[in-house]
């Protein structure tokens, strides 16, 4: 099992950059694959961005792609999102996700339902 804990949400202007971080508890961290999934208010939860065990394997959403970088060091058990060029619809709670099933397809890394580990969510909201 593992815990998983976000922080670096905020409040800032278009345009700007936060760094996102989920820490993980436990010590098989590289067993886990990651993802980063968010809510905006009204909205139902969507995929934003995984990566593999390695770090070595990363997908986004196409509507962050260019903008968002997902990356992993299992050494300090934390993967980090960073967002660029951030934007008023990038408003959400960003929510960390963890699995260590098999990955049978790729498909697996965008559904909610191929994560067990959650986060409790750190807001980012974004200005015009």
């Amino acid at each position: 099992q593992v815990q998983l804990v976000e922080s670096g949400g905020g409040l800032v202007q278009a345009g700007d950059s936060l760094r996102l971080s989920c820490a993980a508890s436990g010590r098989t961290f590289s067993s886990y694959y990651m993802g980063w999934f968010r809510q905006a208010p009204g909205k139902e939860r969507e995929f934003v961005s995984a990566v593999s065990r390695t770090g070595g394997s990363t997908f986004y959403a196409d509507s962050v792609k260019g903008r968002f970088t997902i990356s992993r060091d299992n050494a300090k058990n934390t993967v980090y999102l960073q967002m660029n060029s951030l934007k008023p619809e990038d408003t959400a709670v960003y929510y960390c996700a963890a699995d260590a099933s098999v990955i049978y397809s790729s498909s697996m890394y965008y559904r909610e339902r191929s994560y067990d580990y959650w986060g409790q969510g750190t807001q980012v909201t974004v200005s015009s």
